[in-house]
Formats: C-alpha cells, sequence, structure tokens
C-alpha cells in the first residue's frame, strides 16, 4: 500500500503521537519514513525572524534587534530540532523501520509538499492543531495547505486526537490508526 510515509514533525508536544501514528502504519505496511522539520518564524517556540527591511521604515525606540542574541536562539532552536529529529529517526531504526530525516528552511506547508515530490512519498502524515477563524487566518495552516498541494495522499492527525492523557508517558501512546479506506 504505502511504500514512502514522509513524516511532518514540528517542536509540539503532538509530534510524539504524530510520530508514533505514522511508525506503526509505517511497521503495518513495510513502509520507510522521512522526518522532515521546517525550521520556520511560524513555528511556536522558534525565534522571530528578522524584521523585513521594508517594516523597518516604522521604526520606534525599543524596536531594535539584537543580532547576536537572534542568531544565538536561532543556532539552538535549529540544534535542538536537529537533534529531536535524530532521536526519531533512531527509534524507527529500533523499531525495524527504515527511517531518515530532513531539516529545511521555509514556510511549513511549501517546505512539506517539496518534499513530498522530491522523495516520491506515498503518503504525508501530519498534525492539525486545530485553529479556526482569525488564528488559521493570520497563522496559516499547514494541514489545509497539504491537502490541496501535496502531490500525495495525505493522512491528517486530529489535533484532540494527538493528545496525551495524564500520566501517561508518550513512549506508551499508539494511536489507534483508522479502519477502512485511507
Amino acid at each position: 500500500m504505502y511504500q514512502k510515509i514522509l513524516v511532518a514533525l514540528d517542536n509540539s508536544a503532538t509530534a510524539e503521537a504524530v510520530f508514533n501514528a505514522a511508525l506503526a502504519l509505517a511497521q503495518g505496511t513495510g513502509a520507510s519514513l522521512l522526518l522532515v522539520h521546517s525550521l520556520s518564524g511560524q513555528e511556536e517556540g522558534s525565534p522571530l525572524p528578522l524584521p523585513n527591511t521594508m517594516d523597518s521604515i516604522y521604526w520606534a525606540p525599543g524596536s531594535e534587534v539584537n543580532l547576536e542574541l537572534w542568531h544565538q536562539e536561532w543556532v539552538r532552536y535549529e540544534t535542538e530540532s536537529l537533534d529531536r529529529l535524530r532521536q526519531f529517526a533512531h527509534r524507527a531504526e529500533a523499531a525495524g523501520v527504515t527511517g531518515e530525516f530532513r531539516q529545511l528552511v521555509g514556510e511549513p506547508g511549501k517546505v512539506l509538499c517539496k518534499a513530498a515530490q522530491a522523495w516520491g512519498a506515498d503518503l504525508l502524515v501530519l498534525g492539525n492543531r486545530g485553529r479556526s477563524g482569525l488564528s488559521q487566518a493570520l497563522l496559516g495552516s499547514v494541514s489545509n495547505y497539504a491537502l490541496h498541494h501535496a502531490p500525495c495522499s495525505v493522512l491528517v492527525l486530529k489535533g484532540a486526537s494527538l493528545e496525551r492523557p495524564e500520566g501517561v508517558p508518550a513512549s506508551e501512546l499508539q494511536p489507534e490508526l483508522p479502519v477502512g479506506p485511507v
């Protein structure tokens, strides 16, 4: 069925459940995984992106950017994100699933769709935080973008189904996969 599953992982608490679901699917189908993280200013916890030069026309006292501090924060974010990807890939290998990883820079939806195309993915697995209305309009929706632009099938795991029950270690979660045609 699926031979190549691209898994979109961010640094949110739901990434663990997204990974576990994709891993279970890969084990069941004999597929390999490509774990992808997009370095982006859109991700919660990432350093703010550098201001656009057009925005700097509206300078106000106290709005200066400390470039050295910003760079240190960006390197920390990049390194921690890459380490997390590496850990997920090791866990996939330990579970008998071929796994590779890529950390790319750019708008997550576009990055994921381009990576899926370049790698020849059969399926793109990603989570959805359940944003709607104004927050979705302002922040965008990676899952919505992927549904409309991915070159392959897309499995979106909804935010509520990804939440971990209190007291249950993330490593013990095995999300139920949909039954029937995908």
